[in-house]
């Protein structure tokens, strides 16, 4: 025999501040498995780009049967020690990089050093090095990423002692402030304000004590 329930629901603006934590939690636990990080991938890609960094790319296919390519970009994170961010691709010089980093992202003092590490050393070797970023292992942070620098120089001169040391902290820095951005995101779109936002534009509705309903 079936039996017809009634029950209220409440947005969650409409709830008890304690019942709104548990809201705010089902939310940040389920509301953010779209990619919220494509924005950050996005920025990152056109700043590689400006470095001299082509990304690697891997192709994907739909259940559909169509095929895209992404990024080879991963990170993980945010709460235990080791997670990070790394990537794979090819590094070659890109002139005027230092000029052009400081255009996209004036306020950015990280960028713009990662930027004259790279300018400085190239400029040593006489703007012939080059560097292949590899990911290896199972974790996602920057030293997990096998940097192979080499000196495409015509006469066969070596690279000077230190182009691996200084490219290879250069590229990982470049690492590191991806994760940074990606840990920022996240914090706010986890934020109660972010959070609460998102809850009432997506409608959802919870009973009196904050659980899931509707």
């Amino acid at each position: 025999m079936s039996l017809v329930i009634s029950t209220t629901v409440y947005l969650s603006d409409e709830l008890s501040e304690s019942a709104r934590k548990k809201a705010r939690a089902w939310y940040c636990e389920g509301g953010l498995e779209y990619e919220w990080y494509d924005a950050v991938y996005e920025d990152f890609t056109l700043i590689c780009n400006i470095l001299g960094v082509r990304l690697k790319t891997r192709i994907f296919t739909t259940t559909g049967g169509r095929s895209y390519e992404k990024a080879c970009i991963w990170f993980s994170g945010f709460c235990c020690q080791g997670d990070g961010a790394c990537f794979e691709g090819l590094y070659h010089y890109q002139p005027g990089a230092a000029q052009h980093i400081r255009k996209h992202a004036p306020q950015d003092e990280a960028l713009h050093r990662i930027a004259d590490e790279l300018q400085a050393i190239q400029q040593r070797n006489l703007w012939q090095l080059q560097a292949d970023i590899q990911h290896q292992g199972r974790y996602y942070h920057e030293y997990s990423m096998h940097i192979t620098v080499e000196r495409d120089s015509p006469t066969g001169q070596e690279a000077t002692d230190d182009a691996d040391g200084v490219l290879g902290d250069a590229l990982r820095d470049l690492a590191r402030w991806l994760y940074q951005q990606l840990e920022t995101q996240y914090d706010w779109l986890t934020s109660p304000e972010a959070v609460d936002e998102a809850l009432i534009a997506g409608g959802y509705t919870f009973t009196e004590t904050g659980q899931r309903f509707g």
